[in-house]
């Protein structure tokens, strides 16, 4: 949770500037051009937001909407429970029949990529506007530059991208550079001070955790176990490769020195196994 208000602060800033235009009356106000038109310029009040994924950023970014004036509607492989007045949608295809603003907040699973492609693309109402804050492959960003060219998709932001430099400073290049009504940003949706702070509280507790306790949970590279840590008991960890037969011989190494076990955990991911006494 530590960068998802920062994440969806950018969102509804992307969802204004693209529906009032404001990415279009910029560029031409830097050149020298006085074009004051209400033309192709939204409220967002009264219009309606499609969330594709309602996680973490996703319920929390209906909120605000809602408190916006916005109809919130969102859909999700799992069961999720709708917060306010938003509505499940059943498929991701009727989802892109209502929405006037499209917004994708997907995790990166491996399954999820080239979840919108040019079909999805297809499918959003004339005019629609898109973003996209979770992951770059998880959208065909040629189709997405073909429906902006062609007028069908009014606008775009984009924070991520299928390859991203891995420095600061170093050259980037997407087919979305140049495009009308197109906000690009360079990974920047939970990079403010205040999310920065927050991650640096929890990675530190995190490992506060780990070397006080044994705990891993929400560890990326290790099995998440917690194991509940009582007074006057003594804590053994033991991290080894994932193979038949390691609880019954610490259990067994224990037994021989008299020693009684109050509580146990073992969890295992991939090749790593992880066993907290």
């Amino acid at each position: 949770f530590s960068n998802t208000r920062s994440v969806v602060e950018i969102a509804i800033a992307d969802i204004i500037a693209l529906t009032r235009r404001l990415t279009v009356f910029n560029d031409e106000m830097h050149a020298g051009t006085w074009n004051k038109s209400a033309v192709g310029a939204h409220e967002i009040r009264g219009r309606t937001l499609g969330i594709v994924g309602y996680g973490n950023i996703g319920t929390q970014l209906s909120v605000l909407a809602e408190n916006l004036g916005m109809s919130v509607v969102f859909y999700d492989t799992a069961e999720k429970l709708a917060l306010g007045n938003a509505r499940r949608m059943e498929s991701l295809d009727e989802l892109l029949e209502i929405a006037d603003i499209v917004t994708l907040h997907v995790d990166g699973r491996a399954g999820n990529a080239g979840m919108f492609g040019a079909e999805q693309v297809a499918k959003m109402r004339p005019g629609a506007v898109f973003l996209n804050l979770s992951r770059g492959f998880v959208v065909d960003y040629g189709a997405l530059r073909d429906a902006i060219l062609s007028g069908h998709v009014a606008g775009a932001a984009v924070d991520v991208f299928p390859t991203e430099p891995k420095r600061k400073g170093d050259p980037f290049a997407s087919e979305l550079q140049g495009l009308p009504n197109v906000i690009l940003t360079p990974h920047t949706g939970g990079s403010t001070e205040e999310a920065q702070e927050a991650i640096g509280q929890f990675v530190a507790t995190k490992i506060r955790d780990y070397l006080t306790t044994g705990s891993t949970t929400l560890s990326v590279n290790l099995p998440n176990l917690a194991l509940e840590h009582g007074d006057g008991v003594n804590r053994l960890a033991y991290l080894h490769r994932n193979v038949p037969g390691v609880l019954a011989r610490v259990n067994q190494i224990l037994a021989t020195h008299d020693v009684n076990i109050e509580g146990q955990l073992l969890a295992t991911r991939g090749d790593l196994g992880y066993v907290v006494t």
